[in-house]
């Protein structure tokens, strides 16, 4: 699915802006919270973000796994640090290299989102987790889409719904985990007023597939006949260029 964005480049950019405004800091804080629970109890040596749209610092701290790095094409405002620069489609790591992947509102705007997921594949390792966040389209936030004025971030994006990407994660051998619908009331300053908070009560209860944003964790499954690493070697991190090398599973991932 073709973005609607005049330039996609503008569009993260537009979109890391527009996550400093009222109705955008509430989409990153939920979003935060959402990546928390899903991590919290998560084991490993590397996880990675692809891309650097929001800040999800406290959520890594939180978590068990070592090392946290942030590829993206560009620098981003809404986030503080300084990201290595790498495109979502071409990862300068080694296969089967990273514990957990996080990629937040990245196929929303990628130009090849299935390319990217193929990439995401390459360097998790066995049982190693993808969490993906998008704008739903079937949503009060995807009717905003067909408004002809709406030619920037975040509404002019791919805004693929969940039900596609679970079915292109099923095809890379992946199964899904977990899935999370947040925030049901439209994408209105005026509705995130304390009196319409019974909005996402009644939503996430009677209808939680019209979340404006899902956040889903997916787990890479592997044959028996895969072959695996012998946990006993021992290597260095990363190899010549960046690459980061595979590393030996430690402990459980978070709860099924």
């Amino acid at each position: 699915m073709r973005s609607r964005c005049e330039d996609d480049s503008a569009a993260i950019e537009g979109l890391a802006e527009w996550l400093n405004t009222a109705v955008g800091r509430e989409v990153a804080r939920v979003e935060r919270e959402s990546v928390d629970r899903m991590i919290e109890n998560s084991f490993g040596h590397f996880l990675v973000q692809i891309g650097c749209l929001g800040d999800f610092h406290d959520a890594f701290e939180h978590s068990r796994i070592r090392s946290h790095v942030v590829l993206s094409e560009r620098s981003c405002v809404s986030w503080g640090g300084s990201p290595l620069r790498a495109k979502p489609a071409e990862l300068p790591l080694a296969p089967a290299s990273i514990d957990a992947l996080l990629l937040p509102h990245t196929l929303d705007f990628a130009l090849q989102p299935q390319r990217v997921l193929r990439e995401a594949e390459r360097v998790l390792i066995p049982e190693g987790r993808i969490l993906i966040i998008g704008f739903n389209p079937l949503s009060t936030w995807g009717l905003m889409r067909r408004a002809p004025h709406h030619r920037q971030a975040p509404w002019c994006g791919n805004q693929l719904t969940s039900s596609r990407l679970i079915d292109w994660l099923d095809l890379l051998g992946f199964q899904l985990e977990m899935r999370e619908w947040l925030l049901f009331r439209p994408p209105l300053r005026s509705a995130f007023s304390s009196r319409l908070d019974w909005i996402e009560e009644t939503g996430a209860r009677w209808w939680p597939i019209f979340g404006g944003i899902y956040v889903m964790r997916a787990v890479k499954r592997v044959t028996l006949s895969t072959p695996l690493r012998p946990r006993w070697r021992q290597r260095s991190a990363f190899l010549p260029g960046g690459a980061v090398k595979p590393t030996a599973r430690q402990g459980n991932h978070a709860r099924q």
